[in-house]
């Protein structure tokens, strides 16, 4: 089982991640993890990746397939895997796909978490910070008892400047205008699976059971 997993930001996707990896036994591949733990042994591709962060330009897509070719090649990944963040864009999905080919294998299925713009708004800009000792809160799934006030020590609760309406929204558009053509790419190949992303964790995670069967 070879899938990829999409979702914006708030759609839960970590969480989703994180069941998946503990019912189907496979390992979650996602490429910043990758590249850290490359720089970290020094391997020939973590070097190559080290002179474009170190001139702060990005990894070229060619290295970053090398680093998830060797990812793939090792032995926790015989019976699948779960890409997260990547790829991103068009080209680097085809390189994936030339990549696998060249492999014998290819992806099984895209699962695609999709959420209404307002509901991750709601999500999104609903986390609230207690000044004082910096308990956190969300006023939709975990509010305080008195609203504005910290349970805690009865600080008061501020909302953080990247949780405000101006940000989410602007995170939000740039995931959509990112991933919309990456979206558009797998449909054309029958591989995605659009998957409803609202109701309890459960609701949702079985949703995807149901399509990766």
């Amino acid at each position: 089982m070879n899938i990829i997993l999409l979702g914006p930001p708030g759609a839960g996707k970590g969480t989703q991640a994180k069941m998946l990896v503990d019912k189907y036994g496979i390992p979650q591949i996602s490429t910043g993890d990758i590249l850290r733990a490359n720089l970290k042994a020094q391997t020939p591709l973590g070097i190559e990746a080290k002179k474009y962060m170190d001139s702060g330009k990005l990894v070229p897509d060619e290295v970053v397939i090398g680093i998830i070719e060797s990812r793939i090649k090792e032995d926790d990944c015989q019976k699948g895997y779960m890409l997260d963040g990547f790829p991103r864009t068009v080209a680097q999905a085809e390189a994936l796909e030339q990549m696998l080919t060249q492999m014998s294998s290819g992806i099984d299925d895209v699962i695609s978490i999709e959420v209404p713009n307002d509901e991750l708004m709601g999500r999104l800009t609903g986390r609230r910070t207690c000044r004082n000792c910096g308990q956190g809160y969300h006023v939709m799934f975990d509010p305080p008892q008195k609203e504005g006030l910290c349970d805690k020590c009865g600080g008061e609760l501020y909302q953080r400047d990247d949780d405000n309406e101006a940000t989410v929204g602007n995170r939000l558009k740039v995931y959509a205008d990112q991933t919309q053509p990456l979206i558009d790419y797998y449909q054309n190949k029958s591989l995605l699976r659009p998957i409803d992303g609202l109701g309890e964790i459960k609701e949702i995670f079985g949703r995807i059971g149901q399509v990766l069967g």
